[in-house]
């Protein structure tokens, strides 16, 4: 009980800290004068024309990266990830929406398409929220709550649908309300002949051998989000939850409710040019509400929306009926044109002990990484980065800051 309360107040210090109204970030212009990223250089390179659009003239930036890493469980493989930003109303009073797609494909039966995308109409007026996955897994478990050695896991293979949608209006300045809708579907979960996934975890919703389960159901949303670019998010903060109420009248296997908090805090250490000298902070409590979730729908490090969560630690590793999750990060420039960059991170979790909300552990990981512009426009960095725990350490490369 001390390690939880004592994770609870590391988590939540940063927002106790800078808890004071936000300045007007929407106003907040980034100037891209003097400025460099790899489209400049590739054209110098081959002599690539720039052109020009008129100013009201609306322009998609895109960024693409073809890269051979490690995905989310282990295992080598080819992605691409593309990313779109583009703004659907003047700058001045409009978030930059965007839209993120990264295939992978292992060569050993796993490949995922999630596409992710974060809707802002004219003025900010509404934000369309979207989640999407296709995945086909096996993918290692190692049971709920923490403590499990590395060793003491099972291979669980299954394929996974995800469609997340919700529609928020705003109701004040930053403030947001709306509903959406979730679905969550395993399907022939099973462990290939071996120890079967009920046996393994004791978990009896979602583990029988070769079933399928859904999970679906309304959400209200309530968003609070002060930043202006979801890849790059300048000072501010953001405030998220999400109360989810799966129910048997529209197809899901059980009546079962959850909630998803999440608070993040950008604070500027250097006021000429606050991407340069940037500590950020994330905090989330995922926790399952009333019994009936399925044990792969139970929320789990790595799986929440983004999956970027637990940079250093195997995805699905610490999985629980609640999870508490906190990062901080430093981010920091090399390179006056603003090119190159570096963060160093560090991040802690705790999932709850099996048969209810207890926490015992703690689970540590830290790492660093580069960071190389690759669209100054969209203000998207390539992001390297090497992250490590206890009995696991990988590289994460990705299009977009993890938060």
């Amino acid at each position: 009980m001390f390690k939880f309360i004592l994770l609870l107040f590391v988590s939540f210090s940063p927002y106790l800290l800078f808890a004071q109204i936000p300045t007007d970030t929407t106003n907040i212009y980034v100037d891209t004068t003097g400025q460099r990223d790899l489209i400049d250089i590739g054209r110098s390179l081959f002599k690539f024309k720039h052109r020009k659009y008129p100013k009201e003239q609306r322009q998609i930036y895109f960024s693409v990266l073809p890269i051979s890493t490690t995905v989310p469980g282990r295992g080598t493989a080819l992605v691409t990830s593309t990313t779109a930003g583009f703004y659907l109303g003047e700058r001045e009073t409009t978030y930059l929406s965007s839209i993120t797609f990264a295939p992978y494909f292992n060569f050993k039966g796993r490949y995922g398409m999630p596409i992710h995308s974060s809707i802002w109409l004219k003025n900010n007026t509404y934000n369309i929220e979207g989640d999407t996955y296709f995945l086909v897994y096996p993918q290692y478990t190692w049971g709920l709550g923490g403590g499990q050695p590395e060793g003491d896991k099972i291979l669980v293979s299954y394929d996974y649908i995800r469609f997340y949608q919700a529609v928020l209006k705003r109701i004040k300045p930053y403030l947001y309300i709306g509903v959406g809708y979730n679905l969550d579907y395993f399907i022939n979960v099973n462990t290939n002949n071996s120890i079967p996934l009920n046996s393994f975890t004791g978990y009896n919703y979602g583990t029988a051998q070769g079933e399928s389960s859904v999970s679906t159901g309304a959400t209200l949303n309530l968003l609070y989000d002060t930043r202006q670019n979801l890849f790059n998010p300048i000072p501010g903060s953001y405030v998220n939850i999400v109360y989810r109420h799966n129910a048997e009248a529209i197809g899901s296997g059980n009546n079962a409710q959850s909630l998803y908090v999440d608070f993040r805090k950008y604070v500027s250490l250097n006021g000429v040019d606050p991407q340069k000298n940037l500590l950020a902070f994330w905090t989330y409590y995922w926790t399952t509400l009333t019994q009936g979730t399925p044990y792969l729908a139970l929320p789990a490090i790595g799986m929440d929306p983004y999956n970027r969560s637990g940079r250093g630690i195997e995805q699905n590793r610490y999985r629980g009926n609640g999870l508490i999750y906190f990062e901080s990060e430093y981010r920091r420039g090399i390179t006056s044109n603003g090119l190159l960059g570096f963060v160093v991170f560090a991040n802690v979790n705790s999932a709850s002990q099996p048969g209810g909300y207890r926490f015992e552990y703690l689970n540590p990981a830290a790492g660093t990484g580069l960071r190389i512009k690759f669209n100054k426009k969209s203000d998207t960095n390539i992001c390297i980065d090497y992250g490590f725990s206890k009995g696991y350490s990988g590289l994460i490369l990705a299009l977009g800051e993890a938060f």
